[in-house]
């Protein structure tokens, strides 16, 4: 029996459990993020953890909510969170480089593997073919410290694209159509899974707004295939050394497939 992208990259993280809809199971964390709304809580909790670094494969605090600097406390949360991220081998983000979910993308994001941050959106990451999932900051903290992230196996939903956009209708639109069929309640537990011939017209960017927005389906995550299109956005980024063809498999099974 053929796997999905999901499935595929869910196995390839398993700590605990086996790939059941339904059923708790433990992921093996690579990346994650935080940011300065999130941040400051989160690595409290992290230095309490007394870990000398962090154990992922790579860390980023970004700093892009609170940036108006007309109190001490913005200005005191942002030296806190520059502190810990030279003391314990996390990666900055200055106030100014931009939105966490956008930076990651373009700069850290790599397909197949898996993304925790404490920031809704960061499902965005999907876009590039990564497992991609916002959590609370305590999560966040614990992956951190090299412990698993558990949560329900999800359901995967294949959304076949067919076709191209037609002119003035944009990724955002297809996004829009998705909460119109799917709704913003009932969805947990579930991931987006695009595929079909309309992946291909779709750049990266365009990819990762749909992903963004799937957050507003309260599903776990959404997540597109690795292709030619993400190998030559990550050559653009100058980091075509990070990518890795993912693709479902032709007789991949799925929960349910709607077509868009």
């Amino acid at each position: 029996m053929g796997k999905s992208v999901t499935q595929k990259i869910l196995e390839a993280h398993l700590v605990e459990g086996t790939f059941e809809p339904g059923k708790e199971v433990a992921l093996k964390i690579d990346q994650t993020l935080t940011q300065d709304a999130t941040g400051t809580m989160a690595y409290l909790q992290f230095e309490a953890m007394g870990q000398p670094k962090v154990k992922t494969e790579l860390s980023v605090s970004y700093i892009d909510h609170n940036t108006i600097q007309v109190g001490f406390e913005n200005a005191d949360d942002h030296q806190y969170l520059q502190s810990i991220a030279a003391k314990y081998g996390i990666y900055l983000s200055r106030a100014g480089n931009g939105i966490c979910h956008q930076v990651h993308l373009e700069r850290f994001g790599k397909p197949g593997k898996t993304l925790l941050g404490s920031d809704s959106h960061t499902p965005t990451g999907g876009g590039l073919g990564m497992i991609a999932i916002g959590a609370g900051g305590l999560d966040v903290a614990v992956a951190m410290g090299g412990e698993p992230f558990y949560l329900t196996c999800p359901k995967v939903i294949k959304l076949a694209l067919k076709g191209k956009l037609s002119p003035w209708v944009s990724a955002k639109d297809v996004i829009l159509k998705v909460l119109e069929i799917f709704g913003t309640k009932g969805n947990v537990g579930c991931v987006f899974e695009y595929a079909g011939e309309g992946v291909k017209t779709l750049s990266v960017p365009e990819r990762a707004t749909i992903t963004n927005m799937g957050a507003e389906c309260g599903v776990t995550t959404s997540v597109f295939p690795s292709d030619e299109v993400t190998k030559q956005f990550l050559a653009a980024q100058s980091r075509e050394n990070d990518w890795l063809e993912l693709e479902a498999d032709k007789d991949a099974q799925y929960d349910s497939v709607v077509e868009i």
